[in-house]
């Protein structure tokens, strides 16, 4: 019987991913990190790794993502320098419809505000506004930031689009390349974040990016913890330039308790829950892709370790 070793510091996930397997790949043993067997796993599914476990394993082939992204792995410094793949999903996208239309309308309604007013004890009408009247920007034009961009367009909004490398969508206004990062950000109401953490796109969402949107706009990340500078967000808060943050994906996850971020006035955290693959799309993929490593055939959703995605 073949042998997948789950690594994750979530407990919980590890239990379910253990169902997952039983269910859907029962000719795979997912075993976790303490099973003698590990030793003797050809791939890895992780998420977040722990610190050092992928290095303790000799007979690992395979790296694979149990996500659409793979910059947990840089958690555990051990990782080798072996093929890694990820999850992709057909739900993936709908899921992250869904969050990201509720985003859009919790901002353009002005939710955030009436939300803030009950606390208060306030009876204040927000004014409505048509949505082509609100601008909206979306930095990442792959599968899931294209579809999220036309949809929102379809809805009625002013969107625009910002990507790595020219892209071209029906009723939406596509920029690419950092020498089109400032018309793109001009005027911008509220920017969705749908980027994959690479060297250059780490640390965007700080003050430069911040200070040319419109004042009052609000943030949406759904890329990574790593795309936010937590101090530049923190001063625009405070000075009103950005009215409020979304937020649904950290550095470290989950977001430990104490951390300045849960109580930041104008912050709304959402357990990384935009979207994701389900556990039993992760248990067929992956076991898939053991098979067709003992097949000796092309593996899917490998990944270009040096791009990132």
């Amino acid at each position: 019987m073949s042998i997948v070793v789950l690594l994750s510091r979530d407990s919980l996930l590890l239990t379910q991913l253990q169902a997952a397997f039983a269910r859907c790949a029962p000719q795979v043993q997912a075993v976790l990190a303490d099973d003698p067997r590990a030793l003797q796993a050809r791939v890895a599914a992780c998420w977040f790794p722990p610190a050092g476990s992928l290095g303790r394993l000799p007979g690992l082939q395979v790296i694979h993502s149990v996500a659409a992204g793979i910059d947990h792995l840089e958690h555990d410094p051990s990782c080798p320098d072996l093929p890694v793949c990820r999850v992709v999903d057909p739900g993936h996208r709908q899921g992250m419809t869904e969050y990201l239309r509720w985003a859009v309308i919790h901002y353009h309604r002005g939710f955030d505000r009436v939300l803030e007013q009950q606390r208060e004890g306030l009876w204040e009408r927000p004014l409505q506004r048509p949505a082509r009247q609100f601008r909206v920007g979306v930095m990442g034009l792959g599968s899931l930031g294209g579809a999220i961009a036309l949809d929102l367009a379809e809805a009625g909004y002013e969107v625009r689009g910002w990507a790595r490398s020219a892209k071209r969508l029906a009723q939406v206004q596509t920029f690419a390349g950092l020498g089109e990062l400032e018309p793109f950000l001009d005027g911008v109401e509220l920017l969705i974040n749908l980027l994959p953490l690479t060297a250059e796109t780490r640390g965007i969402l700080g003050r430069n990016t911040f200070s040319r949107l419109a004042r009052g706009a609000a943030l949406v990340n759904v890329g990574r913890g790593a795309h936010l500078d937590l101090d530049d967000l923190r001063q625009a808060l405070a000075s009103g330039q950005l009215r409020g943050a979304l937020l649904d994906v950290f550095e470290q996850e989950p977001l430990p308790a104490g951390h300045p971020l849960w109580t930041t006035p104008g912050v709304s955290i959402t357990p990384h829950m935009a979207s994701a693959a389900s556990h039993d799309c992760i248990a067929e993929q992956v076991a898939d892709n053991l098979r067709r490593l003992h097949a000796g055939e092309r593996l899917l959703n490998e990944v270009d370790r040096a791009q990132g995605y």
